[in-house]
């Protein structure tokens, strides 16, 4: 149940930065909101998680997920080049989150 929460945790992660960056210094109130609420499910999941997984891999974990996440999506939407060099990247961080789980107690 932990990796669970921890992996949802880390998409929160990418819903709140991602607001975090629409809301033009918190200047527009919906994704402000959305801001606020991301990140305290994002922090308050991440906090139950560790519990359970080491906090070294769970925080690498949820950090991979999310950042891997806001620039894939960033790129979706046309706000970043999408390169091969950069989607290979995100492969190669995501891959190194399966192998973290893979290799957790």
């Amino acid at each position: 149940m932990a990796w669970i929460v921890l992996v949802v945790s880390g998409c929160l992660e990418a819903v709140w930065a991602t607001a975090l960056g629409k809301s033009q210094g918190f200047s527009r109130p919906w994704p402000t909101a959305v801001f606020a609420v991301a990140l305290f499910a994002s922090m308050a999941g991440l906090a139950y998680a560790l519990r359970t997984v080491p906090v070294g891999t769970g925080y690498a974990v949820w950090v991979a997920i999310g950042a891997s996440l806001t620039a894939a999506y960033a790129m979706v939407a046309g706000e970043e080049a999408v390169t091969p060099l950069r989607v290979l990247l995100l492969l190669g961080l995501v891959g190194c989150v399966i192998g973290l789980k893979l290799t957790s107690h």
